[in-house]
């Protein structure tokens, strides 16, 4: 058994190394955009997924419900009772079931007498538009992954969100009035790529000499664990043998105490037979032997309806003719 455990030791041990050999990081797939310094944007850059906002010159608030997908301008009349002036469908959620592909308002923002609404998906989409107070779209600008945030900072709008690599940081032209240039204009994108963990790990060990002695611990560690439960999972399996052993024996020990007793009282029952039958055979021999007559006398008894059959019988079976 030692020799099965030692072969096989030997066995998991040349796989671990062969497999930790195999797994060695290789360099990873760069990425189609390069990366920009953070400095050539503006020095503060602090985005915030804003759900309401006020317009001053609109006089009225711009709200956003995520659940049915849309934007509301909300207004006060003179009694003092909110009204919805206005709403805006970002997308059409009536019997959907791709729920990742719904693109829902994200962040708004107020801009004179024009609303910006940013909505975005889970997956890949995201549009930012430019709504007039009657809530409609004045201009629109899509994107080729989710969004989540935006910022307006003069005459551009900086819209973040995530790509498959990393961030990605929009810059549009935003000027007053100047539509056709938010619409058609060039945008400024700068991704930014963020390290995996297997790039992490190639930088910090590029031999993979960590990654191997790693691996070949878990996979020791592993053994030595595997060997453990086989050896009490043994001697569990003989300490159970033993009281099953343990328990027969006392079984059979108490089977012939129990037949030993029977036997005794056997013999005990033919004692008491043979002095019962002598004592019958000495009482027969004291009485003479005497003729059994039989007498038979008829007793006479007068009638009494104490029995009579008559009174037990149910009388409407005699009244129902």
């Amino acid at each position: 058994m030692n020799t099965i455990y030692k072969f096989l030791l030997a066995g998991l041990f040349g796989f671990a190394m062969l497999t930790a050999t195999a797994q060695e990081p290789q360099p990873p797939q760069e990425a189609p955009h390069e990366g920009c310094p953070m400095h050539q944007l503006a020095p503060s850059l602090d985005f915030v997924s804003v759900k309401t906002c006020y317009a001053p010159q609109l006089g009225a608030f711009v709200a956003i419900d995520s659940v049915e997908c849309s934007v509301h301008l909300v207004g006060f009349t003179q009694d003092g009772v909110d009204t919805v002036l206005g709403r805006y469908q970002t997308d059409n959620i009536h019997k959907r079931h791709d729920l990742k592909n719904i693109l829902r308002p994200v962040s708004v923002s107020a801009m004179g007498e024009y609303i910006i609404v940013l909505a975005s998906a889970v997956n890949d989409t995201a549009f930012v538009a430019i709504l007039d107070k009657d809530m409609n779209v004045k201009a629109r600008r899509g994107f080729s992954s989710p969004m989540y945030a935006m910022r307006r900072d003069g005459g551009a709008l900086t819209v973040v969100g995530r790509n498959p690599y990393g961030y990605d940081i929009n810059i549009l032209p935003l000027h007053r009035l100047d539509f056709d240039a938010f619409q058609n204009g060039e945008i400024l994108t700068h991704h930014y790529r963020v390290a995996k963990q297997s790039e992490k790990i190639r930088n910090s060990d590029p031999v993979g000499i960590g990654l191997t002695a790693v691996a070949v611990a878990v996979v020791f560690l592993a053994l030595v664990c595997i060997a453990l439960i086989i050896q009490g999972s043994g001697k569990l399996i003989a300490g159970v043998d033993e009281k099953k052993n343990n328990k027969g024996k006392k079984k059979a020990r108490g089977g012939a105490a129990v037949e030993a007793a029977a036997q005794a009282a056997d013999k005990e029952g033919e004692i008491y037979a043979a002095i019962a039958a002598a004592i019958h055979l000495y009482n027969s021999e004291l009485h003479d032997e005497e003729n059994a007559v039989l007498t038979i006398q008829k007793v006479e008894r007068e009638w009494t309806p104490w029995n009579a059959k008559f009174y037990n019988m149910n009388h409407y079976f005699n009244n129902r003719r």
